[in-house]
């Protein structure tokens, strides 16, 4: 019986969808606020929750699984040195997805920002 899968595709295989996913997380850890499409906006927000619940707790094993997550030792820097303590009060909702109104210009895709709270 075939079950529903959670999470989504983007039309790539396992090893090309976790890449994706890194990159933007790395980015979006580097310049606080990235602009991609809405669906991978969404996806990578659960992504990057949970680095920043590991930069909160601030131990040794915490930070080597977010290196491995990330794979930027400048990225895992920046996350614990300033974006963890700035949410160490906080319990969770630590991105923000606005849609923008301007579509993509070839495909009509869907845009949008992610950004910390």
């Amino acid at each position: 019986m075939a079950f529903t899968k959670k999470g989504q595709t983007f039309h790539r295989e396992t090893g090309q969808r976790r890449a994706l996913l890194k990159s933007l997380a790395r980015s979006l850890v580097l310049h606080e606020r990235i602009s991609t499409t809405e669906a991978k906006a969404k996806a990578l927000r659960p992504f990057v929750e949970r680095l920043v619940t590991y930069a909160k707790k601030n131990t040794l094993a915490s930070r080597r699984l977010t290196q491995t997550r990330l794979g930027d030792k400048d990225a895992v820097k920046k996350l614990f040195g300033t974006i963890g303590p700035r949410y160490a009060s906080r319990k969770g909702g630590y991105t923000r997805v606005v849609k923008r109104t301007r579509r993509g210009l070839n495909d009509a895709r869907k845009l949008a920002y992610i950004s910390f709270v």
